[in-house]
């Protein structure tokens, strides 16, 4: 049976209870199935929200950027939310009140940490990578010290977390579904599109069966 983590004032929702879940099996499954996040924190006492890469490692999501950056050492500094959304179609009701969208998001709330260790450092940075593209970082060459000095990778424990799912047709005033008005749901999702080689591969560089699929 998948863990309930415990719902604060921050992960409670306000509104549509039945939409939130709180359980870590939906939680990750978002968060898999997502890699772009979304993180907000303070810089200079104003909210900035920046988007990047995240990846999950058990109960812990991990996120990189430059060791310059001023919005990782905002996030060394203070509590940060991380949200990833999944958009999965538009719903059309039969008034202007009752159009929604199908969703799938997820909101983290609590205080990254750097991880220090080099040995660490590289691993997660091999399992963010190969999780985008299988085997691939036994492909290449080998990150150089100051690669690795540039780059900094944040951990943030997923305790403080909530996911709010929106799935189904609309949802109309009853009186509404004797309307002459078309209602339904206009499905979005992800696709891949066709591989485009850099014009600078080398002759005879195939391309790997990772980027095919």
């Amino acid at each position: 049976m998948s863990q309930l983590l415990d719902k604060t004032d921050r992960t409670r929702l306000r509104r549509a209870h039945d939409r939130g879940a709180f359980d870590r099996e939906t939680i990750n499954a978002i968060l898999d199935a997502q890699p772009l996040a979304h993180i907000g924190h303070l810089i200079a006492g104003k909210p900035v929200v920046i988007p990047t890469l995240q990846w999950r490692e058990g109960n812990h999501v991990y996120w990189h950027g430059s060791s310059a950056s001023r919005m990782i050492r905002a996030a060394e500094a203070g509590e940060v939310c991380l949200t990833a959304s999944i958009m999965d179609g538009l719903v059309l009701a039969r008034s202007a009140f009752h159009h929604s969208a199908n969703y799938r998001t997820v909101m983290i709330f609590g205080q990254p940490a750097k991880v220090e260790d080099p040995d660490a450092k590289t691993a997660h940075l091999k399992t963010f990578l190969d999780g985008l593209y299988p085997g691939r970082w036994d492909t290449l060459r080998p990150m150089t010290g100051q690669e690795l000095k540039a780059t900094t990778v944040l951990s943030l424990p997923i305790e403080e977390a909530s996911a709010k799912i929106r799935s189904g047709g609309p949802k109309d005033d009853e009186e509404d579904y004797a309307l002459p008005i078309w209602g339904g749901v206009v499905p979005l999702g992800q696709v891949w599109g066709a591989v485009e080689p850099d014009p600078r591969n080398l002759d005879g560089v195939e391309i790997p069966d990772y980027a095919k699929r």
